[in-house]
């Protein structure tokens, strides 16, 4: 009897309703025939087309940027594109990965704890991914042991190929038919040769033969070395970084040559030559002033149009579309390109400073901004952990605007406490973000409240005023238990506010939140009492999620629980930095008439009445 009607998943093993299902998602077993190609039910060979982007010779040197940069020119044509990054490491997230060996953690608004190249993409593409859009090798082996548990793979004995591997074809097909992907960019993580991506490279080598021709285009990444001493590029360790694609059964129908400077017509030539790809599709991706002005010149090489002939999709592109996209994206980066108005000192005071990765989006975000109001922001990275509280206004006097980014743990933080009274006593332009957000209420508390021991639990289990706690009640909101608060939540705005302005008076807004700690119930009346503001706050439970200082107390002072600079894009810069943004010219500025700054980022000018603390 087939398994439907015996309940057996082959050779007499017991079979779950979900195996069957599964069983009926991998195709034919594979006694059955060698080939093992998953397909998810529904899927149309042909509809979908996929673009993979490989590294050689070294990691970091812009995948992510590359692919994106492509994946906007396609868009802009109005095809649907869904990007995915697959990391070679076995964590399920990148949640736990320290921001010095990984950058920063990038947060999706369903929760997901991602790659740093998942905010290039968003910001990119102007586009929100999900859990869908980020795998990693843990993700992937433990969908395999679950179905080998459940009874999935008919008996067999399960292994790299065809199993996982098919996995992995499975995970992309079923991303293109949720996300109705006329392209799906697939990024993949590391370099060639690396034993911990090796099956991911095998499985798209599998999905370019089952696809069949012209569904499967491959860029492969690869880095012109220019030795100071010898004064030339030198395509060596490229030529041989390519070979190592073709010896895994791949040929590239895109070169990419990341270098300091253009690639030379010689090297470019060698490139082509060696890797069999036409010197056309060989890319110059050499050091540039933005990210933002790659996409006009792969348009300029002619790179979409080659990626159209290669997937054969002239006959989706939407014309009228993709011109007024590009007249967008032109204006853009012109503001990007021209001459600023106004220049300004940002300082980011954090723990880790030494690598600017660890805040790559509120880089990002302050690039946006920058460029939409016209200044030259000349941002410095303040690293509290080597700095003496005590000596805090050698550090920041001559700074324009302070933000204090997000973290975790005790270190650094009184540091960050003298950042923040700083600002507050001399009307010093200030940005809270998270931990930021945290650190504000805990310096309000000390030095305004006269709650001189006030801290987190996080930093002093023992503290006499909790400010900043987890609390018992909280623990069960939103099913949270003991784990962060993550992904976007709704916002309640307090008309009136600074806040509210610098929305536009929208009564909610949505922010994404990474954190575990909140402001503690009991002292929020104390606080409010002395003249802080909670302007945003959970639409139902008493989580307080933006904060501020009066305009007539202080020109610019805020702080979010969440991570405004997660979704800032080059179109739609963030408000909360644009609102920064505009005090820091302003404080730089002082003689400049308001209506020349940005009267929509601002309120009136006001003389502020800053609020000292007690002797």
């Amino acid at each position: 009897m087939p398994p439907e009607q015996n309940n057996t998943c082959g050779d007499e093993i017991p079979c779950s309703t979900d195996s069957l299902q599964m069983l009926a998602e991998a195709g034919r077993s594979s006694h059955e025939s060698e080939f093992f190609n998953p397909i998810p039910p529904g899927y149309v060979r042909g509809r979908h087309k996929y673009m993979a982007v490989l590294g050689t010779v070294m990691s970091g040197l812009g995948k992510g940027i590359f692919s994106s940069s492509l994946a906007k020119l396609l868009k802009d044509k109005r095809l649907r594109v869904a990007p995915i990054k697959m990391e070679g490491y076995l964590n399920i997230d990148s949640g736990t990965l320290n921001p010095y060996r990984h950058g920063e953690v990038f947060v999706l608004d369903d929760g997901m704890e991602t790659d740093m190249d998942l905010g290039t993409y968003e910001r990119m593409l102007d586009q929100d991914l999900t859990a869908d859009n980020f795998t990693t090798s843990g993700q992937i082996f433990r969908r395999v042991l679950d179905k080998e548990r459940h009874g999935g793979y008919l008996g067999r004995d399960v292994q790299m190929i065809p199993h996982v591997t098919g996995e992995v074809k499975y995970a992309l097909r079923e991303l293109a038919m949720k996300q109705n992907a006329d392209v799906v960019f697939i990024e993949v993580g590391g370099t060639v040769g690396d034993y911990e991506n090796g099956f991911y490279i095998e499985a798209l080598r599998e999905l370019a033969f089952e696809e069949g021709e012209k569904s499967v285009c491959f860029v492969a990444l690869t880095y012109i070395i220019e030795p100071h001493s010898l004064g030339e590029q030198k395509s060596k360790a490229a030529q041989l970084g390519l070979k190592k694609v073709m010896e895994a059964g791949i040929q590239p129908h895109i070169v990419a040559c990341r270098a300091h400077t253009e690639v030379k017509e010689t090297a470019m030539e060698k490139i082509a030559m060696f890797s069999n790809v036409p010197k056309r599709r060989v890319f110059s991706m050499h050091d540039r002033e933005s990210i933002y002005t790659i996409p006009d010149a792969m348009r300029e090489a002619g790179l979409d149009s080659q990626v159209l002939t290669i997937l054969d999709l002239h006959d989706r592109v939407d014309q009228g579309f993709e011109d007024r996209s590009r007249d967008r994206w032109h204006v853009f980066v012109n503001k990007l390109q021209s001459k600023r108005k106004f220049t300004a000192r940002v300082a980011i005071t954090g723990k880790y400073a030494k690598i600017r990765d660890a805040y790559a989006s509120i880089d990002k975000a302050l690039e946006h901004c920058g460029a939409h109001l016209s200044v030259e922001l000349d941002t410095r990275w303040v690293d509290t952990t080597q700095m003496d509280p005590a000596k805090v206004t050698g550090v920041l006097e001559g700074f324009d605007a302070v933000i204090v980014p997000g973290g975790f743990g005790v270190r650094g933080t009184e540091g960050k406490i003298a950042c923040v009274r700083y600002c507050r006593e001399n009307a010093l332009p200030y940005l809270g973000i998270c931990l930021g957000f945290q650190i504000a209420v805990i310096e309000f508390a000390r030095n305004v409240c006269g709650m001189q021991e006030a801290s987190s639990t996080e930093f002093n289990a023992g503290t006499p005023h909790p400010v900043i706690d987890i609390l018992p009640e909280q623990k069960k909101i939103e099913g949270l238990g003991g784990n962060m608060r993550l992904g976007g939540k709704d916002v309640l705005l307090t008309p009136g506010t600074l806040a509210s302005f610098l929305f536009d008076s929208a009564r909610t807004v949505r922010g994404r939140f990474r954190h575990r700690y909140e402001v503690d119930p009991r002292f929020i009346e104390t606080l409010e009492q002395h003249g802080m503001v909670f302007s945003g706050r959970h639409p139902q439970q008493p989580i307080m999620q933006i904060l501020e200082l009066p305009h007539r107390d202080h020109p610019f002072f805020i702080g979010g629980q969440f991570h405004p600079e997660l979704t800032s894009r080059p179109l739609r810069p963030q408000p909360m930095f644009m609102g920064l943004v505009a005090a820091a010219i302003r404080h730089a500025h002082p003689d400049v008439p308001a209506g020349e700054i940005s009267d929509r980022w601002l309120p009136p000018v006001k003389k502020p009445t800053l609020q000292t603390s007690p002797a």
